[in-house]
């Protein structure tokens, strides 16, 4: 299973969520999502075989270091374009909404080079 923008959706709300709550089970991911329960069963079945994730016995959802790597970078991106773009002028809600459609495509490179920017812009050194 290749790390679709799908999956890195998947992760990165797992992350988010964990930030949030104890324990994160699917029907988080549903509501978090908007999508449906047998959908979100479907793809962390292919997550847990992609060692991305686990699932206990009690149904708690956690990241592998694997699957931790791959949403942190997500995370990373979704937060820093989101700052840069409301820097710019962008209202929270363009911000956040433009960030999304673009943290999945956008090169390393080209995503360093705009962080290091934006944080210059800042004055600020990179997190």
């Amino acid at each position: 299973m290749a790390i679709t923008e799908a999956v890195e959706n998947y992760l990165e709300t797992i992350l988010i969520l964990s930030k949030k709550q104890p324990d994160v089970h699917a029907i988080d991911i549903c509501s978090y999502l908007g999508y449906s329960r047998p959908t979100v069963s479907i793809v962390l079945k292919k997550m847990k075989e992609e060692k991305l994730v686990c699932v206990d016995s009690d149904n708690h959802i956690t990241l592998t270091e694997k699957g931790r790597s791959v949403a942190e970078r997500i995370y990373d991106r979704h937060t820093v374009l989101s700052e840069f773009f409301m820097f710019l002028g962008a209202s929270k809600d363009n911000a956040v909404e433009d960030a999304c459609k673009i943290e999945h495509d956008l090169s390393d490179e080209t995503y360093s080079l705009l962080k290091e920017h934006y944080f210059k812009l800042r004055g600020e050194k990179e997190k």
